[in-house]
């Protein structure tokens, strides 16, 4: 089992930043994917950056140049740097994690850029 634990989503105007971590606890040594997944309302959950084991990262075409996803392994958190937040970046973040071939995923956090 991984147990996984996010923060620092909120409120933020466009233009704004936020950083979202990720902590992983359990058999978080067997860990061989992280990802960031969003869903706004009303919309399936979608894919918005994910990074390996080896560090390559992926990122949805919406948040490139935008968003930047790490990882520090020593502590077990991923991270997702984002700027330049816009009012489409609104929805629910959630972490995922795989561990061998099972899927976890955090409790979400709300993410609402305003005008």
């Amino acid at each position: 089992q991984v147990q996984l634990v996010e923060s620092g989503g909120g409120l933020v105007q466009p233009g704004g930043s936020l950083r979202l971590s990720c902590a992983a606890s359990g058999r978080s040594f067997s860990i061989n994917f992280m990802g960031w997944y969003r869903q706004a309302p009303g919309k399936g959950r979608d894919l918005v950056a994910s990074i390996t084991n080896g560090g390559s990262t992926d990122y949805a075409d919406s948040v490139k140049g935008r968003f930047t996803i790490s990882r520090d392994n020593a502590k077990n958190t991923v991270y997702l740097q984002m700027n330049e937040l816009q009012p489409e970046d609104t929805a629910v973040y959630y972490c995922k994690v795989r561990s061998f071939t099972v899927n976890y995923w955090g409790q979400g956090t709300q993410v609402t850029v305003f005008s």
